[in-house]
């Protein structure tokens, strides 16, 4: 199975404005980085896909992918916050009133295209093509190979503490200690070598720059790579290493709105059953 990494652009653009770019990862088994690189609309990311794709993948996206609440906070959201937020660790709302709705649109294409959503209700899939959605954030705090045992890394919200004239240089420090971090991940189970490919192999012999535009291009690579990594994570480690936010008690609805999510013990909660037992179909 080939584990594709997308960290959606939520805009998808406009008739007169171009889409901004989305970081594209593909990861195989053995922890190689078959690609990376970034895309520039939803039709160019659905056929970057498509060329890395086996008959078995699973592509976990970071954007809303099912969205159905006509305001407020969707509870995958709501999870987050409540079983993160001691990581300081939340999610932005998002519902059917929300401008930027590109994750929707990604899905409703890749459906067209033959891949099925899976809300993950029924475990990792083990065959044909998959998309399910991710937040990097919930891997960063809740994978414990990362280390971040008490709070997220200052790479991308500046906290009301720092100045804007000092954050460029402190999230380019945070980012880099993030990187270094997944770079040790190269003989973990699952493993991902980013000294495999060129593009995130830069990632690791150059700083991060402290430029807006540049440091987001190097951001939104490395959230695709961790998206990636967080399908590998799902699909080795299932409900024993993961949980499935949003939801309810006892529901295997497998269309349901969901982020699945590395996790802590700590970080479960009662409400949705424990499944760590669950035996998978392979």
């Amino acid at each position: 199975m080939i584990f594709l990494g997308v960290d959606l652009a939520w805009s998808a653009g406009t008739t007169t404005t171009v889409p901004a770019d989305t970081g594209v990862v593909a990861l195989d088994a053995s922890g190689r980085v078959a690609d990376a690189t970034w895309t520039v609309s939803i039709p160019d990311t659905l056929a970057w896909a498509a060329r890395h794709a086996d008959s078995d993948a699973l592509m976990f996206v970071d954007a809303p992918l099912v969205v159905l609440n006509p305001a407020g906070q969707r509870l995958c959201e709501k999870h987050v916050g409540q079983r993160y937020g001691r990581w300081k660790v939340s999610a932005n709302s998002t519902n059917l009133g929300s401008k930027s709705l590109a994750g929707v649109r990604l899905r409703e294409a890749a459906e067209s295209a033959c891949w099925r959503y899976s809300s993950g209700a029924a475990g990792p899939p083990y065959s044909g093509r998959v998309v399910s959605e991710c937040y990097p954030y919930t891997t960063i705090v809740g994978a414990p190979a990362l280390g971040y045992v008490s709070e997220r890394p200052t790479y991308k919200r500046r906290p009301r503490s720092v100045l804007p004239a000092d954050w460029p240089e402190l999230r380019c420090r945070a980012c880099d200690e993030l990187i270094r971090r997944v770079a040790a991940l190269a003989s973990f189970n699952p493993p991902i070598d980013l000294r495999s490919h060129p593009e995130t192999r830069r990632l690791i012999d150059e700083p991060s720059p402290t430029a807006a535009i540049a440091y987001k291009r190097r951001e939104d690579l490395l959230d695709a790579a961790i998206c990636a990594w967080t399908a590998a994570y799902w699909r080795s480690h299932g409900f024993m290493g993961c949980q499935v936010l949003g939801l309810d008690a006892g529901s295997d609805d497998e269309e349901a709105p969901t982020i699945i999510a590395p996790t802590r013990n700590e970080q479960r909660r009662v409400e949705q059953p424990d499944r760590r037992n669950f035996v998978l179909n392979w």
